[in-house]
């Protein structure tokens, strides 16, 4: 099988490239396994996305983040309409942190950002916040920015479906495999799966997350310190769900920290409950290797963390009625300028990642970014700040 460009990599950065770069007409294979049915004993990579609900907003401390979240919220409703998968719920964001003393650069930055874009937003606090949010209780000393247009979440696994069937509608091929090796000669580029199969492209992009560190894919390391994250959902029953179906997604930086908690309103999943879900560990874990990413994704997170994040969720929602609470693992991986890397390696090898816990509302931007580069239209000028190198 051959190829104008290969994607490896089939999680929300991927199969957004793969879209972009069938869409400009080149011909297209995105390779990547499908999500493991049972992820305790799969041996295999994982990615970030098998999850129901990530935070979508415009409102960021960063104005690349945000100016990559515009566009691509700004291509929501295209996508669903076009590919059929929904994955866009417009319930609201909420931004929330001290308005002085440590910490408060976050909601600084976040309303000079947000003045600076000109979308729309509404400020709240003390009074006022508790009033628009009565089931939220922050301590005194804290501001909020509300996005209400548009902001709320998105589910992932949809997002990615949505996008491999835009890629497949334009010609794109998926390959449900893993690949483990690439190679690269004077006049082509070859990926070798877990399967024996091979693909052979004049470029290829290596779209992987975190797994992007693995041996024998990018001919040279990529920039990333990946870090375990766990995340603590509390499970809600049909009462509840209906008291607290106005609630927006949030972040929340308590005063005093510099380290952000998120939380998802009320979802439901695939196993029939609603979860609210939140995360934010309050210590960092590096992990170094392939093996020590595969054996987190296969832990299911930390019990300690998600009991400690479940107790903060219940501190700011007083009276929250709770069934159950569990926990799943996940990684986030960081870049060192803080942006995405959207960068060639050589002419034929490209790196796409480094979502830096922002990357998922990002993603259909991030992958347009990656398909251009690759398709030799090269990144847009003037429109962000960051050449997306290491």
């Amino acid at each position: 099988m051959s190829a104008d460009v290969i994607v490896v990599g089939a999680g929300v950065w991927g199969t957004a490239c793969a879209r972009h770069l069938s869409e400009l007409g080149l011909a297209t294979v995105l390779v990547g396994p499908d999500e493991p049915q049972d992820a305790s004993s799969h041996t295999g990579v994982f990615a970030s996305h098998y999850d129901e609900a990530r935070i979508t907003r415009r409102l960021a401390s960063d104005a690349d983040w945000s100016r990559l979240a515009q566009a691509s919220m700004a291509r929501y409703a295209d996508m669903e309409a076009r590919s059929g998968h929904r994955f866009h719920a417009p319930v609201g964001a909420l931004m929330v942190g001290a308005s002085s003393g440590f910490g408060s650069e976050f909601m600084t930055k976040t309303l000079e950002v947000a003045q600076s874009e000109g979308f729309a937003f509404q400020g709240f606090s003390g009074e006022t916040l508790a009033e628009r949010f009565p089931f939220l209780s922050f301590p005194e000393g804290v501001s909020a920015l509300y996005e209400e247009d548009g902001g709320g979440w998105i589910n992932p696994r949809q997002h990615v479906l949505a996008e491999i069937a835009l890629a497949t509608q334009s010609g794109a091929q998926l390959i449900r495999s893993e690949a483990v090796r690439i190679s690269e000669s004077a006049d082509a580029v070859t990926v070798h799966c877990a399967d024996s199969t091979e693909v052979t492209g004049q470029k290829v992009v290596v779209a992987c997350g975190a797994f992007s560190k693995a041996a024998d894919l990018l001919p040279a390391p990529v920039p990333l310190r990946v870090y375990a994250r766990t995340v603590a959902f509390l499970e809600l029953e049909a009462a509840e769900t209906q008291r607290l179906q106005d609630m927006p997604s949030f972040v929340y930086v308590p005063p005093g920290t510099d380290r952000d908690t998120y939380v998802l309103p009320p979802v439901r999943y695939p196993d029939g409950k609603t979860y609210l879900k939140i995360g934010g560990d309050p210590e960092d874990h590096e992990l170094h290797t392939v093996g020590d990413m595969k054996a987190w994704f296969r832990s299911g997170g930390d019990t300690d963390v998600a009991a400690l994040l479940a107790d903060l969720l219940r501190d700011l929602m007083p009276g929250l009625r709770v069934e159950s609470v569990s926990h799943g693992s996940c990684v986030t991986c960081f870049t060192p300028k803080g942006a995405p890397l959207v960068y060639p390696q050589t002419d034929r090898v490209f790196a796409l990642t480094g979502g830096n816990g922002a990357g998922a509302k990002c993603a259909d931007e991030v992958g347009r970014l990656g398909a251009l580069l690759v398709s030799g239209h090269g990144l847009p000028t003037g429109q962000y700040q960051s050449d997306f190198r290491p």
